[in-house]
């Protein structure tokens, strides 16, 4: 096998459909768009959403709710879950950068700790927010918590 006579595996490679070339080839008349209307003519094109005059969906639909603007979604971590990360990876000190190497949250999330369960490993912890609750365990385990 040598560089001029390499071709592609048979079945790979398919004829493009020339549409509007002429009764013979199958795709003449019309060329493939059936008759009359917006669709048939050039430069055809429609919005997203258009459905040819019925009222569209997204207008059919009531609006429900509100998002604000504001809101923080924190990745959230109970005293109860810490102890066993804390063996599982190792963790010295709990900071974003070392549990996102961990894997266990993405480079953007904002970390908060709540306070269901108990806390045994003494550290710092350095998250976005705690709870009170999380914070009076913390000190009492003889840890350190700081907001970053």
């Amino acid at each position: 096998m040598q560089l001029h006579n390499l071709k592609p595996a048979d079945g790979a490679t398919h004829k493009t459909k020339r549409i509007g070339r002429g009764e013979g080839s199958g795709h003449g008349g019309t060329a493939t768009k059936g008759t009359k209307g917006q669709q048939a003519r050039t430069g055809a094109k429609t919005k997203i959403g258009h459905e040819g005059g019925q009222m569209p969906i997204q207008r059919r639909m009531p609006k429900r709710g509100f998002i604000s603007p504001n809101r923080v979604d924190y990745k959230i971590f109970n005293l109860g879950q810490l102890d066993f990360l804390i063996e599982k990876y190792n963790i010295t000190e709990f900071t974003p950068d070392i549990l996102y190497v961990n894997g266990l949250i993405n480079r953007t999330d904002v970390i908060k700790i709540l306070g269901n369960g108990e806390l045994k490993a003494k550290m710092t912890f350095k998250v976005n927010a705690v709870s009170a609750k999380a914070k009076e365990a913390i000190e009492a385990a003889g840890s350190k918590v700081e907001l970053v």
